[in-house]
C-alpha cells in the first residue's frame, strides 16, 4: 500500500465497510470474490487496512480505528488513545492552544491534542504517513485544527507555536534502537528544539538512563492498565514532588494516578512480613519504589529486588498489587511440587524477579492440578534463592 486515495473513493469506503468484520482466515476466500466485482489492487489495499484498523482497536477503541487510516509502522508506533489523551489534557491545563507535533506518526498525538482544543501542525516526512493523518483528521472531523505538512521536522519552524511535541523513530533496519542520538530525529535536537518553546513533551523510550534527563526538564513515567507505554520529558511544567528527586514522576492510567519523586534514600531490608507489594512497572522505571514503600510502611525483601513487604494490607494503593503471604520457602522444585499437591492448586501464577527459572518451565516440572489457585514468586531474600507462595488481595474499591 502506497496511496490511501483509492480507499477514499466510494468504492473504496464501500469496501472498508464490508471488510469491517471480516475473518482473517478466510481473507483467500474474500478476496477472489471481492475481486470479481472490484479492481484488484482495490481489493488488496482494502483488505491490507481492514487488517490494520482490527488491530488497531487495542490502541484507538472500535469507534475510532474503524474510521480511521494506518500505515503497518503506523499501527505498531502509534501513542495508545488512553495516554495520548492524557497527555493532551496536561498540555491544554498549561493554557498551551497551539502545538507542532513533529514526527507525528498516523496522528494519534494530533487527534488528542484536537480533541482537548489545541490547533495542530502535525508534521511527518513520509507523504503515506502525512497522507494518512490528513484522512484521519477528516474522517473524525478534526480537520479545522489539524494542519498537516509532509516535511522535515529539523528543517521545521515552529516559532509561533505555544508548545512542541517530538515523538522520534525508535526503530531502524534492524529493529528497536536503543541510544538516544540513534533515534531519528536524535534526543539532543529534540531538546533543543523544545527548549525555544515555553512549553514542551518529549516522547522516549522508558528504558532512558535517569543520567540523560536534562535538568530544566521533568521526566515522567507512563503505564497503561499495567504495562509501561513510554517516558516524557516536559518542559514548561510545574515540577512534580520535593527535595533531590523533585520533577520525576510516576503516572498509571486509568486515573491518572501520579507518584511524585522526593528523592528519598533506598528503603531498608526487611524480613519477609505478612503482605507483598509489587511495584507498577511505571514506578520501578523511574526509581520510586522508596517513595512506594515509604507510603506502604514497608521495606524491600532483597535490596537488590523491586518487591516491597510489609506486615500492613493496603489493597487500594494504586501504585502497587499487593499479595497476602502464606509461605517462604527455600528454593526447592520437588517442595514446591508437594506443597502445591496438598493444596490442590490447579491454577499456577508464576511471578519471578532475580531468578533464572523461567515461569513455563517450572509450571512445566510442578505439574499444578486441582480446584484451587495461588501464586508463587521465584526471587532472593537478602540474596537467598526463595519461593514465596501467596494470594491477591483484591481492592476494595
Amino acid at each position: 500500500m502506497n496511496d490511501l486515495t483509492p480507499l477514499l473513493t466510494a468504492e473504496g469506503q464501500a469496501l472498508l465497510a464490508e471488510l469491517r468484520d471480516f475473518d482473517p482466515a478466510r481473507e483467500l476466500a474474500v478476496a477472489t470474490r471481492l475481486r470479481r466485482e472490484h479492481p484488484a489492487d482495490l481489493v488488496s489495499a482494502a483488505i491490507g487496512q481492514a487488517r490494520l484498523r482490527q488491530r488497531a482497536v487495542a490502541k484507538f477503541g472500535a469507534e475510532d480505528a474503524y474510521r480511521m487510516y494506518f500505515t503497518p509502522n503506523g499501527v505498531e508506533q502509534s501513542t495508545r488513545k488512553s495516554v495520548a489523551g492524557y497527555r493532551a489534557g496536561r498540555l491544554a491545563a498549561l493554557g498551551v492552544r497551539t502545538v507542532a507535533d513533529l514526527c507525528s506518526g498516523i496522528g494519534g498525538d494530533a487527534i488528542a491534542f484536537a480533541r482537548a482544543g489545541i490547533r495542530v501542525l502535525a508534521v511527518d516526512r513520509d507523504p503515506l504517513t502525512a497522507a494518512a493523518v490528513r484522512a484521519n483528521a477528516a474522517a473524525l472531523g478534526l480537520t479545522a485544527l489539524i494542519e498537516v505538512r509532509c516535511a522535515d521536522v529539523m528543517a521545521t519552524d515552529v516559532s509561533e507555536y505555544d508548545a512542541v511535541f517530538v515523538d522520534p523513530a525508535r526503530r531502524g533496519g534492524r529493529g528497536r534502537v536503543f541510544d538516544p542520538e540513534a533515534y531519528s530525529p536524535p534526543l539532543s535536537w529534540a531538546i533543543e528544539a523544545a527548549r525555544t518553546r515555553p512549553y514542551a513533551a518529549l516522547k522516549i523510550a522508558p528504558g532512558v538512563p535517569h543520567e540523560l534527563i536534562p535538568d530544566d526538564f521533568h521526566a515522567e513515567w507512563i503505564s497503561d492498565e499495567g504495562d509501561v507505554k513510554e517516558a516524557v520529558l516536559w518542559r514548561g511544567t510545574p515540577a512534580t514532588g520535593t527535595g533531590p528527586g523533585a520533577g520525576i514522576g510516576a503516572t498509571l492510567l486509568p486515573g491518572p494516578y501520579t507518584l511524585s519523586g522526593r528523592g528519598l534514600p533506598d528503603p531498608p531490608v526487611r524480613p519477609v512480613g505478612r503482605y507483598l507489594y509489587e511495584p507498577d512497572g511505571a514506578v520501578i522505571r523511574a526509581h520510586l519504589v522508596a517513595e512506594a514503600a515509604e507510603e506502604l510502611n514497608g521495606g524491600l525483601i532483597d535490596e537488590t529486588i523491586a518487591y516491597i513487604t510489609s506486615d500492613e494490607p493496603h489493597p487500594d494503593h494504586p501504585f502497587t498489587t499487593a499479595y497476602e503471604i502464606t509461605d517462604e520457602l527455600p528454593f526447592h522444585l520437588k517442595r514446591l511440587k508437594a506443597l502445591l499437591r496438598e493444596r490442590e492448586v490447579g491454577t499456577l501464577t508464576v511471578k519471578k524477579r532475580g531468578s533464572a527459572v523461567e515461569p513455563e518451565e517450572l509450571r512445566r516440572r510442578v505439574k499444578p492440578q486441582g480446584p484451587n489457585a495461588a501464586t508463587v514468586f521465584l526471587t532472593r531474600v537478602s540474596g537467598a534463592p526463595t519461593m514465596l507462595i501467596g494470594r491477591p488481595v483484591r481492592a476494595t474499591g
